[in-house]
């Protein structure tokens, strides 16, 4: 399988998001930020809807919002982390992963680089990315902990692979999750609602990014 190309859609609007299970709430003092996987190869099989069908949604909704949370975190001096494969895996380092995915990216940086508006900045953390999910072979865990953050606010893609898995995996490490339901996309709005609806019952709080960006202002808007 590869990464089809990808109609328009719309983002939810916080009406439409799931009731989640766990009561958590961003606290600026815990809470850390990881930008999963927002690279070129990732990104460009959106917005194929054209111009007349929403033009390049849901992906200029997820930069603006992606942008905003970046700054938001930075601000407060919050810990903020970026997630990237390295591309050009040889087949033993890219495993199974070639069964379901087939060879992934290429080394090209075209392909590896990270937009410039939502790049990161010095003091920001970049992992080297092996697997769906961003706490797999690599040391997220142990800097959330020496950080003395045990909350992981996610955007980023694909909802319903990555994402999915490092929230799944962050509440198996006793880390508090938030998805940001306008500032993540995927393959189509089915399965970007799918993925909602699993995190907010099963592992995660889902929130807009309006939401996230009152709370780590203390709750003013």
């Amino acid at each position: 399988m590869t990464i089809p190309l990808i109609e328009s859609y719309s983002m939810p609007t916080e009406d439409e998001l799931p009731h989640s299970t766990a009561p958590w709430t961003v606290d600026p003092a815990r809470a850390a930020l990881l930008l999963h996987d927002l690279q070129n190869y990732f990104l460009s099989p959106f917005g194929h809807g054209g111009p007349d069908e929403g033009g390049q949604q849901p992906l200029n909704d997820l930069m603006d919002n992606a942008e905003a949370l970046r700054r938001r975190f930075a601000a407060a001096g919050a810990p903020v982390f970026y997630s990237a494969q390295p591309g050009g895996m040889t087949d033993e380092q890219r495993g199974l992963l070639k069964d379901f995915w087939g060879a992934g990216m290429s080394a090209d940086e075209a392909h590896r680089a990270i937009p410039d508006r939502i790049a990161p900045a010095p003091g920001d953390r970049v992992l080297t990315k092996w697997r769906p999910s961003a706490f797999c072979r690599t040391d997220l865990l142990g800097l959330l902990r020496r950080a003395g953050r045990d909350q992981l606010v996610i955007c980023g893609v694909y909802a319903h692979v990555g994402i999915l898995m490092t929230a799944h995996e962050g509440f198996s490490h006793d880390i508090q999750t938030f998805v940001v339901s306008d500032a993540i996309a995927d393959f189509s709005a089915r399965r970007h609602r799918e993925t909602l609806d699993y995190v907010a019952t099963r592992c995660s709080v889902t929130l807009s990014t309006r939401a996230v960006l009152d709370a780590m202002d203390g709750g003013r808007p």
